[in-house]
């Protein structure tokens, strides 16, 4: 299953990179699984949450033109997204609220 979490940001830097390079992310449950090297275009990120009992990863992209942060929840099996997506929402409203001014949920 999958579930897309759409962020749209005021403009500025990438949303992406600061998720990536934000030093208590660690503190939030969340480990950086891979990153395409920041500064080329599209560039990404893979988390996944270090808490049991939550399942999947999230493949974060950036798209500076809309300032758009996408964000693809990715569970395989019976996992259900719900816990990891409540708390990536978290995360974001707690460290990058000032950036954000919608955040939509759509299962695919």
């Amino acid at each position: 299953m999958q579930t897309l979490v759409e962020v749209i940001c005021t403009p500025g830097a990438s949303v992406r990179d600061a998720i990536a390079n934000d030093v208590k992310l660690d503190a939030h449950h969340f480990e950086i699984l891979y990153e395409h090297k920041p500064g080329r275009s599209p560039g990404w990120t893979k988390l996944r949450s270090r808490v049991t009992g939550r399942r999947g990863t999230i493949n974060i992209q950036w798209n500076s033109a809309t300032k758009v942060l996408s964000c693809r929840v990715v569970n395989k099996g019976a996992g259900k997204p719900n816990l990891v997506i409540g708390d990536f929402v978290l995360y974001l409203l707690q460290r990058h609220r000032r950036r954000i001014r919608l955040i939509t949920i759509l299962p695919q």
